[in-house]
């Protein structure tokens, strides 16, 4: 977590207002000049700007500091660059030493400002940041946090940009609408394309698909990866930053010969931002490590390899992250551990395997693949908790008196050998028949994790148990049928587990310190609900007679558990669960906590799926600095950067996954056109009605103009469509009977029609 040049700042005016030229008499500064400088050469090479002002504030005022920068500058003893790069970095370099006992050095200064913009951009700010969206005129318009207008960007200026980029901008004109252009791609939204290659005799170019890649990009030979002359190829752009000439980029993958479904399965993916493959030099660095645990590593390890260790996993899972261990302790207490795959040992910060992790941040789960943050040979070999072999864990574990209390607790590296690798459902047989392996083991942990959910849900935690649904599929990829994942108590009690572990860590993340001063962590948090929705949720929920009250904070989670318990088996409970959590806050990454609402947790993290989310690899790697006694400093600023970018790349994963859910959707319904089936309204918009189907649990729209020859209404609050003259409604929980009458993968849509005409 060292200092990163390339983080985002808030949103400000500018760098600029920092050293704006005063038209105050500026005499008698030289002391003061002293003083800013003797400050910024102590702070080093790389000082934020705002540890300038607490460092002289005592002896300086601000405006003073100003003063003294801006007459340094004048006189040639530093020089000021304005703008800098896309952290509004301020370059001064010490021209002429004011003191004989310094030397020339050149620092670096980030001014960044917490400052959000609002309203309209005032004269004077030059650089602000923002998303790009790019028209099919080729126009941007770059959308800034707290300004009433998008920032219009004409053709010729977007340069580089693409369509959900984020971008720094620099404004140009101040009028109705606020004109800039582009300067910096801050972020691509995506790097890897489809198209076509065109191989000539000493270089190879890539055309792509996609409209919003306006350029085409250069493909040395010795990247080509078998390609050959006008075939279908994914290309990743591996340098956008060449000047005035063409991208560069390597070939992914041949894509002749494909089918369809895999191709649109891929295409999700890019256009989502993440990359279906690794860039080479990733595969170089894992070259180093093998399968054997060295020695000397193992000996700075509590060795845990003679207690009953297992995994309990989906049966298609490869990456086993996670491993519970049990023992009896001698004073009559449990010990039980939760055992984690320790990533950090194999992914080092800086390394070309740590900044592909961090820009994916998180795994993607698509219906018939997975598109992993790490490389396979570390999810699936390395880190992976598989039985019979001995591998690195973090884990939290936990002393438990004979009421199931948690008496005492510790966190340490541990090395670990699972004896026994367990799917859910053979945990589960184990847990309902008493016999098999380790029943007692297993029985006891079932007891003690009931225990510590009961507590939970006594503080005021909510219980979503919404159900996931899972295709059938052939060898193919495509969907042979539909099936609902039900969750028991062998799901529940790795969860529960999982829950203890992560509030455990950040309970004690919280405390850290270094000497004196706290040092900044990373938390999973969860706001409180929005009033207005909890209100629509109440209201809604009253169509099916449930009267819900949220009077007070301390009313609402359980008025939710109480009716989630209530619809359970019933028609509705998708429509009422899917409602309950539309009403919930977003959970995200951050330094800053804040709680977690939806588990009445005061302090949560994310510390145990360290292959496939980032922040529990930053989790993983903050304990590792108190364990080992780290001086390293931590730098807030850049922690908080990657906690906005694991939560906007998880929101992307998501989104990719409903996408993908979709595509399979429509493809089972394929061969199902002009079939009825009965359903129910899960969503109401003014085109039209949304259906889930009962059986299938697919999802399709029946238009406005199919509800009947008449015209309709639209509550937006109550979520309703009414029939003007025949007083019909439509609102969210009516059962229909619908057919369908299209299921097109090309526009990603499914048409119904209402059976009764």
């Amino acid at each position: 977590m060292a200092k990163k040049k390339e983080t985002k700042p808030k949103k400000s005016g500018g760098g600029s207002k920092f050293i704006k030229k005063n038209n105050k008499k500026q005499t008698s500064n030289y002391d003061n000049k002293g003083i800013v400088l003797d400050a910024i050469e102590a702070l080093g090479k790389e000082a934020d700007l705002r540890k300038l002002f607490p460092k002289v504030i005592k002896q300086l005022s601000q405006e003073e500091i100003i003063l003294a920068l801006n007459a340094l500058d004048r006189e040639g003893k530093i020089k000021i660059e304005d703008g800098g790069d896309i952290s509004y970095l301020l370059k001064l370099r010490a021209k002429k030493p004011l003191s004989a006992k310094k030397d020339s050095k050149e620092f670096t200064l980030s001014a960044s400002n917490s400052a959000k913009a609002t309203g309209n951009p005032k004269r004077g700010e030059r650089f602000m940041y923002g998303t790009m969206d790019i028209s099919r005129t080729g126009a941007g318009y770059v959308e800034v946090e707290g300004l009433d207008k998008d920032v219009y960007i004409q053709p010729r200026s977007v340069g580089k940009a693409m369509k959900g980029d984020e971008v720094k901008i620099r404004i140009t004109a101040y009028g109705r609408r606020p004109e800039g252009e582009v300067v910096d791609v801050v972020r691509r939204a995506q790097d890897s394309f489809q198209g076509r290659i065109d191989v000539l005799e000493k270089f190879a170019f890539f055309i792509a698909d996609e409209r919003k890649l306006s350029t085409d990009v250069f493909v040395p030979l010795t990247a080509l990866n078998g390609a050959k002359h006008g075939e279908r190829v994914i290309v990743r752009v591996m340098d956008w930053n060449t000047g005035n000439k063409n991208p560069i980029g390597e070939v992914v993958e041949v894509l002749s010969g494909k089918s369809s479904s895999d191709l649109d399965m891929k295409m999700i993916l890019i256009q989502s931002g993440f990359s279906i493959d690794f860039p080479l030099e990733v595969y170089r660095e894992l070259e180093k490590y093998g399968e054997e645990i060295p020695k000397e590593e193992a000996k700075n390890r509590i060795d845990m390899r003679d207690v009953l260790t297992f995994t309990i996993d989906p049966e298609d899972a490869k990456d086993f992250d996670d491993a519970i261990s049990i023992r009896r302790l001698k004073n009559g207490n449990y010990e039980v551990g939760v055992h984690i795959a320790d990533v950090s040992y194999f992914v080092r910060e800086g390394t070309a395997l740590d900044k592909e992790a961090e820009k994916r941040a998180t795994s993607v789960y698509l219906p018939d693949r997975v598109c992993p943050m790490l490389p396979e040979k570390l999810s699936n070999v390395l880190c992976s908790l598989r039985p019979g072999e001995d591998k690195l864990t973090f884990a939290t574990l936990f002393e438990i008196d004979e009421k199931f209390n948690v008496v005492h607790y510790s966190i340490a590296r541990t090395i670990i050998h699972s004896d026994r690798r367990f799917t859910y459902e053979e945990a589960q047989q184990v847990l309902e028949t008493g016999q098999g392996d380790h029943v007692e083991e297993l029985q006891l942990l079932d007891r003690i994790a009931k225990d510590i959910r009961a507590k939970r849900m006594k503080k005021g935690a909510i219980a979503f148990e919404k159900a996931e649904v899972r295709f059938k599929l052939d060898e193919n990829g495509k969907p042979l049928g539909i099936v609902l994942k039900i969750r028991k108590d062998a799901h529940l009690l790795v969860e529960d587990f999982m829950l203890l572990a992560n509030e455990t860590v950040a309970k004690y993340g919280a405390k850290l310190r270094q000497g004196k001063k706290q040092l900044p962590f990373v938390y999973r948090v969860h706001d409180e609900p929005d009033p207005s929705k909890l209100e629509q949720f109440s209201a809604i929920a009253a169509r099916f007679g449930h009267n819900l009250r949220f009077d007070e904070k301390t009313h609402v989670s359980a008025a939710i558990n109480n009716i989630l318990k209530k619809v359970e088996g019933k028609p509705e409970a998708n429509v009422i669960e899917t409602m309950a959590i539309r009403s919930m806050a977003k959970a995200e990454y951050t330094t800053n906590n804040i709680g977690h609402y939806g588990l009445a947790m005061e302090y949560y993290t994310h510390f145990t799926s360290p292959i496939r989310r980032y922040p529990d690899v930053l989790v993983h790697r903050l304990l590792e600095h108190i364990l080992t006694q780290s001086e390293t400093i931590i730098d807030r600023d850049d922690l908080e950067a990657r906690c906005k970018n694991s939560s906007l790349m998880e929101r992307k994963a998501m989104e990719a996954e409903r996408e993908a859910t979709k595509y399979k959707q429509i493809e089972f319904l394929q061969d199902k056109v002009g079939e009825e089936f009965d359903g129910i309204v899960a969503g109401v918009i003014a085109k039209g009605i949304f259906v889930e189907m009962n059986e299938n649990k697919c999802e399709g729209m029946v238009s406005l103009e199919m509800l009947g020859e008449e015209d309709f209404i639209f509550d937006e609050r109550m979520l309703r469509l009414t029939g003007t003259r025949s007083g019909k409604r439509f609102e969210l929980g009516t059962p229909v009977r619908v057919k369908i009458l299209s299921a097109d993968l090309a526009l990603r849509r499914i048409d119904l029609g209402l059976a009764d005409g």
